[in-house]
């Protein structure tokens, strides 16, 4: 059978190959039509059977010949989308021949590559040659659509040269640092713009993909970048995403910065030239600041002056804000702030005269911009190394090197600036992105300064409290929760942490008193927020100041919000709760006078009250409280299934205490998550999952024999999530 299915491929290739008189015929008329049926047969016949192909060794030449066909369509004359748009249904089978070339044996695959590399150094050429822009009359012609569609193009062709890098390696490289060598110390020909932006493009395309720091020829790329005459748009963008591309090579030789940061501040006044040369900034403020310091002073007043002339879009902006934070963190504390003061005082300033105006729609993006700018700044602001964030997310991250002696410069602004923050704050407290902009500059930079940040801990405690008080807002909750993350466990900090979390959860409850509904990010932070003082400082829930009955009560009502992130965040809340019933008393107190309640919220919304996608979660409620709660959950599942009818008129009793049984059998978490994973996919168009569908795959026929075997494979392991998860992937119907 398989002979026969090789023979039929083999009688199969010249047929397909007799198509290239006809296909370079219609090339000739313009057919593309035929063009693209031609291409689409040959390209299907040799991506989908490739390895076949390749393994007829007697056949070789008519295989070749058919990837040489292939070639012909990938380089079919004219610029995509507009005169034709054959070529990029070829992409694919280049990826698909090099990975069956390089799945070979070491010994076969030497063979298939003496065979082959050639060819892929054809297809780099022919790549390039597509990839170059049209002339710039015909340019200035094409639409926005056609334009966007060869800019896409051009991106899927940087994809096939990063990978085809993978099989050419450095020769690749040598191989476009020669061309582009020659092209541009060629005086005698004259050479097209498109010529040397499409060589570069190929650098880029391999250069911000794979690590080309020890490649031998980047010194001389480098080196041959200012004397690119660029009087042309396209091929200054190039040059600066190249540059950008190389700003790791570029931290590892920060001898050749001289070269290439000229180029890159002169681009930065060109508003044309707005994404490239900003990001190419900020990856090179981010990669080499520490060897920045003497050019620290031309690159803060270039950015400067564009920052006043508004050259660049709000989004450019604040990337250049990251890139000057990055910049500053370099030097020393006494330069940072006269950099910062020199910096900053024009939008202090601005922010000023804003605040004394009366609110109206044009202020108040002028001051979104002014905080934005302020929160990127200090976003990237940091004087001192950090290590990252602990494995579990439990404890915050540490500073790897102790910053310098004296007051954080961040700090220092932030205190200069806070009274006039606290004045903009008291007109605009009604505007939620007022609200949020104020927020994100202190969240910012308590998650970059972490542990510096701590004099402002009290006063911004404070403000919090009385911005919340008066009118609640998300955005504020999510501030109060890097505050507990950071600061909950330090003794000195603790008050003033304990106070505002106190006050927002005593106003977020009156929230939940006056109608939740409205309000789901209100309560989606709040979840988020009591989740992370439980993982903290579950001491919180100690104070006598705080409801804990009234708090797991919003927990339940929260599990039945339509807004999936909400229950998402909640149940995080519960699993976290439950695991402190043991060392914190007032939580244990109301799990046992009211579990019963929880339970019944997790049945229902697995009964199909909510989103499959929702059953990890409500699969981790119940193994929490399997682990932590076990003799009680076995009475609250008896009780709240024992109402004819709950959660489904559907289910029968032994369907439901089939399912209690199966719930309280398995403790373990690991193996529940594995063959959940496990199940058949649902199909599209399938309605959602009920609690019956669960009962039904949990019938004794199928449930025993699937926890048999993994009994005996796996142990007395980790399963309530199977029993939640069946009803949501096995028993659906299409």
């Amino acid at each position: 059978m398989v002979r026969r299915y090789v023979n039929t491929l083999l009688k199969l290739v010249p047929r397909v190959l007799a198509l290239q008189d006809q296909l370079r015929e219609a090339v000739q008329n313009g057919d593309m039509e035929t063009c693209h049926g031609i291409c689409r047969i040959a390209v299907t016949l040799g991506e989908n059977h490739s390895r076949t192909l390749l393994e007829q060794v007697d056949h070789w030449q008519s295989f070749l010949a058919l990837v040489n066909m292939i070639m012909f369509c990938t380089g079919i004359p004219g610029h995509y989308p507009v005169n034709e748009t054959t070529s990029s249904l070829t992409l694919t089978f280049w990826y698909t021949l090099q990975d069956e070339i390089m799945s070979f044996e070491s010994d076969k695959q030497a063979v298939y590559l003496q065979v082959y590399r050639p060819v892929y150094f054809q297809l780099v050429d022919v790549l390039l040659h597509k990839a170059q822009f049209p002339s710039d009359h015909e340019y200035a012609s094409w639409s926005s659509d056609e334009k966007e569609q060869f800019r896409i193009y051009r991106v899927d062709i940087s994809d096939t040269l990063m990978y085809v890098y993978e099989m050419l390696g450095a020769e690749l490289l040598s191989n476009l640092y020669d061309k582009l060598g020659r092209l541009l110390t060629n005086t005698e020909q004259p050479t097209s713009w498109q010529h040397t932006e499409a060589l570069l493009y190929g650098f880029q395309s391999i250069a911000e993909t794979i690590d080309v720091n020890y490649s031998d020829v980047i010194p001389g790329l480098i080196g041959l970048i200012p004397r690119i005459s660029i009087n042309n748009v396209q091929l200054a963008d190039t040059v600066m995403f190249t540059i950008g591309a190389l700003a790791e090579w570029l931290a590892d030789h920060p001898v050749m910065l001289s070269s290439v940061l000229p180029l890159v501040l002169q681009a930065l006044g060109n508003p044309d030239l707005s994404v490239s040369s900003v990001s190419t900034l900020k990856k090179i403020c981010r990669e080499c600041k520490y060897d920045l310091p003497p050019y620290a002073t031309n690159i803060v007043a270039v950015s400067q002056e564009v920052l006043i002339k508004q050259i660049h879009k709000t989004s450019q902006c604040m990337w250049l804000m990251q890139a000057l934070g990055f910049l500053l963190s370099a030097l020393p504390v006494e330069d940072i702030l006269r950099n910062l003061h020199s910096l900053i005082t024009p939008y202090i300033q601005q922010l000023e005269k804003l605040a004394d105006e009366t609110p109206n729609p044009s202020n108040k993006l002028a001051i979104i911009h002014i905080l934005g700018l302020l929160s990127n700044l200090f976003t990237t602001l940091d004087i001192s190394k950090q290590d990252d964030e602990s494995a579990d997310g439990s404890a915050p991250p540490v500073k790897a090197t102790p910053p310098p002696p004296g007051p954080n410069p961040v700090v220092v602004v932030l205190q200069q600036v806070f009274a006039l923050i606290q004045k903009v704050l008291s007109k605009w407290l009604n505007d939620s992105q007022v609200v949020e902009a104020v927020c994100a500059i202190f969240e910012k930079s308590v998650k970059t300064l972490l542990h510096d940040f701590a004099p402002m801990v009290s006063q911004l405690s404070e403000m919090l409290g009385q911005m919340y008080s008066t009118i609640p807002q998300a955005s504020a909750l999510d501030l109060t929760r890097q505050m507990v993350h950071i600061f909950a466990s330090e003794t000195d900090h603790f008050p003033p942490i304990k106070a505002l979390f106190e006050l927002v959860t005593s106003v977020t409850l009156s929230v939940f008193q006056q109608g939740p509904r409205d309000h789901p990010d209100i309560v989606d932070s709040f979840m988020q927020l009591q989740a992370q003082a439980l993982k903290r400082k579950p001491d919180l829930f100690l104070s006598e100041s705080l409801d804990v009955k009234a708090v797991f009560h919003c927990g339940i009502l929260s599990l039945k919000f339509p807004e999936a992130p909400t229950v998402k965040s909640t149940c995080l809340f519960f699993t976290e709760l439950l695991p402190h019933c043991s060392d914190v008393p007032p939580l244990a107190r109301v799990v046992q006078e009211d579990g019963k309640l929880l339970v019944q919220a997790v049945l229902e919304g697995i009964g199909g009250g909510a989103s499959r996608s929702l059953m990890d979660q409500f699969a981790e409620v119940l193994f929490s409280l399997n682990k932590h709660c076990f003799s009680l959950l076995a009475v609250w599942l008896k009780e709240a299934l024992q109402p004819p009818g709950f959660p489904s008129s559907r289910i029968t009793t032994e369907q439901k205490d089939n399912f209690s049984q199966q719930i309280l059998r398995y403790q373990t978490w690991k193996v529940i998550y594995t063959i959940t994973r496990r199940s058949p996919r649902v199909r599209r168009h399938c309605k959602l999952p009920t609690l019956s569908d669960l009962f039904f795959s949990l019938s004794p026929s199928f449930a025993t024999q699937r926890a048999s075997k993994q009994e005996k494979s796996e142990g007395h392991s980790e399963r309530v999530y199977t029993a939640v998860q069946r009803s949501a992937r096995h028993r659906v119907r299409c």
